[in-house]
């Protein structure tokens, strides 16, 4: 494995970046703590340009390079989960129900390594743009980088690349494609109105009951009679709330589930039908309903070119390479990096190990050089002097 030597002579400190970071961990738009870290290391490592406050919390670092060339952003996530920590170490987190179980802290100290390693070198030309992003989890501050920030625009970002930490891989695995990786999401909460009374007297109300099983069943209909079956759509249903007593029949009744596509026409497929699905059955059994639909990140797709660009560099880094991984139905908010600019999302085996959101994860510090190695080659390939 073809780590940097001199990334690799700090690798510890790299881990004592890690475990600070995870003893502390923050949720949403809210890691001032953990930039403030960020931006005193770039500080610290010399890089030119430090900007704070991106996105609430999120920081932008520019490093210059020698002479004109391309401009690339790298990406890392900050942020952590609102769950408690089962891992035992002796950094577990600090702050009851919170816990970095996704890999954000290694993440973040994958790009703190990259960050050191090019502003001491400066082996590439043009400029390398470091993103780091707060609220992965929740909200998306990817888009409001993207959408509100504009920061491909601001610093002229011309490719994106990101890392993901995968405990599904053994370590220094790269896994990655040339189209969909991860799935689109969106979220659905419909609520069903009717009229209450006494159980024993059904006839003097109008049971919200029915008319919710029904629709719960016929969404189970989508994936299975509306879509080709080599396309890729997940229709789930989570919760299922009504009634609070024996003998009484409810007034209302909610329903809420996700829907993960792989393709922008699948998943304006899936919304079509669910609002269909559930006008229909509410007409049916005349009912009031009511469908909250959101639609969240979108599927994160990435562009080919690049795709095979990042996995070359990877098998100089590592002899384990993955380049035509099938999607995943779970969700990035990388995606909203993807559609602004090329660019690509691969995973980085960790070891196999607990999930990520579970709370016996924790990230291995022996990713975090090879991490660091895959972005500086990366860099120093496409920016090459």
């Amino acid at each position: 494995m073809a780590v940097v030597n001199r990334i690799a002579g700090f690798a510890e400190e790299m881990a004592g970046w890690r475990q600070h970071i995870h003893q502390n961990p923050e949720l949403g738009l809210d890691c001032h703590k953990t930039a403030a870290f960020v931006a005193a290391r770039l500080r610290e490592f010399g890089v030119d340009e430090v900007h704070e406050g991106i996105a609430t919390s999120g920081v932008v670092a520019v490093i210059n390079g020698t002479g004109d060339g391309p401009v690339t952003g790298l990406r890392a996530d900050m942020d952590a989960l609102p769950m408690d920590e089962a891992t035992g170490r002796p950094y577990t987190s600090q702050v009851p129900g919170r816990m970095h179980a996704c890999g954000h802290d290694g993440h973040t100290a994958m790009l703190l390594g990259t960050a050191k390693y090019l502003a001491e070198t400066r082996n590439f030309t043009g400029k390398v743009v470091l993103l780091f992003q707060p609220a992965e989890e929740i909200i998306g501050g990817g888009r409001i980088m993207v959408q509100d920030e504009n920061v491909m625009e601001r610093f002229g970002i011309e490719e994106v690349y990101a890392l993901h930490t995968d405990p599904f891989g053994e370590l220094g695995e790269f896994r990655t494609n040339g189209g969909p990786i991860m799935a689109a999401v969106d979220d659905f909460t419909i609520t069903v109105r009717g009229k209450g009374g006494h159980a024993a007297y059904p006839a003097n109300c109008r049971d919200p009951f029915p008319c919710g099983v029904a629709i719960a069943q016929a969404l189970q209909t989508i994936v299975s009679r509306n879509v080709d079956p080599l396309e890729a759509l997940v229709v789930s249903m989570t919760q299922f709330h009504g009634g609070s007593a024996m003998n009484v029949i409810p007034g209302e009744l909610m329903i809420a589930g996700t829907a993960r596509s792989l393709t922008p026409e699948v998943r304006a497929l899936a919304e079509q039908r669910i609002r269909a699905i559930v006008e229909g059955q509410g007409a049916a059994f005349e009912m009031e309903v009511e469908l909250d639909y959101d639609k969240s990140y979108p599927p994160s797709i990435n562009h080919e070119k690049q795709a095979m660009f990042a996995a070359d560099v990877a098998r100089e880094v590592s002899g384990q390479v993955i380049d035509d991984l099938p999607p995943e139905m779970g969700a990035e908010d990388f995606s909203y990096m993807l559609e602004a600019r090329p660019g690509a999302f691969l995973f980085l085996g960790q070891g196999v190990g607990p999930s990520v959101h579970h709370p016996e994860f924790d990230f291995n510090d022996d990713a975090a050089p090879i991490g660091a190695s895959f972005f500086a080659r990366l860099i120093e390939t496409r920016h090459r002097v």
